[in-house]
């Protein structure tokens, strides 16, 4: 399995109880299970309403909050500078860990579950899934189930 670069930030306080190495396992076998055979380099950010709300409105033009964004850094209309042996840069993923335990809530299942689920999801953009038209959602969807399941999160 490569070596994957994987970034974690998280600026919730109440996502204290979410753990590094857990996510780090989700990621790891979200890329595994998506068949990346390269190593990469992936950010992670887990954060609140208002910072996700921000970030919707500005890069997206959604002026509302919302569980998972996922930006690819190569579509980056700004060139950020590189070590010439670092790996390559999948994006990422942010996460707003309010959204993700309303959500759970709804959902009747745990927290760590959602925030898995959303960091899955935000992956599979990342690689260049995506959900606007009816087949495509039915292939991501499907995608996500399976990985979700490798990772003994199966749907609830």
């Amino acid at each position: 399995m490569p070596r994957h670069v994987i970034d974690i930030s998280n600026d919730v306080e109440s996502a204290i109880d979410v753990k590094a190495t857990w996510l780090r396992r989700v990621v790891r076998g979200a890329l595994a299970s998506a068949d990346l055979r390269d190593a990469v380099e992936v950010g992670l950010l887990l954060t609140g309403d208002d910072r996700v709300w921000r970030l919707n409105r500005d890069y997206r033009g959604e002026d509302r909050t919302t569980d998972v964004l996922a930006f690819v850094l190569e579509e980056s209309e700004v060139a950020f500078p590189r070590p010439p042996d670092a790996l390559p840069t999948l994006g990422q993923v942010v996460v707003s860990y309010p959204q993700a335990v309303r959500q759970a809530a709804e959902y009747g299942h745990t927290v760590e579950r959602e925030v898995a689920f959303l960091v899955v999801h935000g992956l599979l953009h990342l690689l260049g899934f995506d959900h606007q038209r009816p087949d495509d959602e039915a292939r991501m969807l499907s995608k996500q189930e399976a990985i979700m399941t490798s990772l003994g999160l199966p749907r609830t």
